[in-house]
């Protein structure tokens, strides 16, 4: 699920920012949500600091000592890849915010109209090939997938379940499809299961079991058509260890 913030020093603004997102998600058939609201600069550092978040709308002038440009240079000095939206009556601040790898500059007062077009953007931008931190669109919906909190993906059926760190997403496909848009991490494990590496935490051979969490309670299943070819990646890859010999 997709994490949004928001940040303005007038909550009537803020209520109806959220109320805008919100009812556009639910158009779009998009997994998002609103997940922080705030008209403080310091809580709003202190969220994006201690939470995954995919983008954040700021005002600039917030009426404080710390502006959304001070955010946004802030973020900007550990996180290159959430997506900085301004939102301002101040288009003389539109140079400068351009400075912070700012996605998209909304003047005041932003439509919902200008505000689903910045979106579609985002999600455009969020599934495209050059993208370090890719997200996996699915097919029948604008549910983005994180490839990175993927642990693996199951064929059930007509379905592709994906696994992530947070919860299950279905869609209708297959691994064919799947795999021309899945990084070399992701290995095939079995006919049902394919397998992203780096999520791995611990192999039983003997079991020919897959374990992705550290109580072993997430977990995949190892074919033996595909058993080679997986022991060599994670022998190659050196983060898993335990039971591989």
């Amino acid at each position: 699920m997709l994490s949004f913030v928001l940040c303005d020093d007038n909550k009537a603004i803020l209520d109806r920012l959220s109320k805008m997102l919100e009812s556009l998600f639910m158009k779009h058939h998009l997994d998002a949500e609103v997940s922080f609201t705030s008209t403080n600069a310091e809580s709003t550092l202190e969220y994006v600091k201690n939470h995954t978040v995919n983008v954040i709308f700021l005002d600039i002038d917030l009426k404080s000592a710390i502006s959304g440009l001070d955010i946004a240079k802030q973020i900007r000095k550990d996180n290159k890849q959430i997506y900085i939206i301004f939102t301002s009556a101040h288009l003389e601040y539109i140079l400068i915010a351009y400075q912070y790898k700012t996605f998209d500059f909304i003047p005041k007062p932003v439509t919902i109209e200008r505000l689903e077009e910045t979106l579609l953007r985002i999600i455009e931008d969020m599934s495209s090939e050059d993208k370090k931190c890719k997200f996996i669109r699915l097919n029948h919906k604008n549910t983005m997938i994180n490839e990175n909190s993927i642990q693996f993906i199951k064929k059930d059926g007509m379905k592709l379940v994906f696994y992530t760190d947070s919860r299950t997403y279905e869609t209708y496909s297959s691994f064919s499809k799947i795999s021309e848009r899945l990084p070399s991490n992701f290995v095939r494990c079995h006919k049902s299961y394919i397998a992203n590496v780096n999520k791995i935490t611990d192999i039983n051979v003997n079991d020919n079991l897959v374990f992705f969490d550290n109580k072993n309670t997430v977990k995949c299943y190892i074919g033996p058509k595909y058993k080679n070819k997986l022991m060599e990646v994670l022998k190659n890859d050196g983060n898993v260890t335990n039971n591989l010999e």
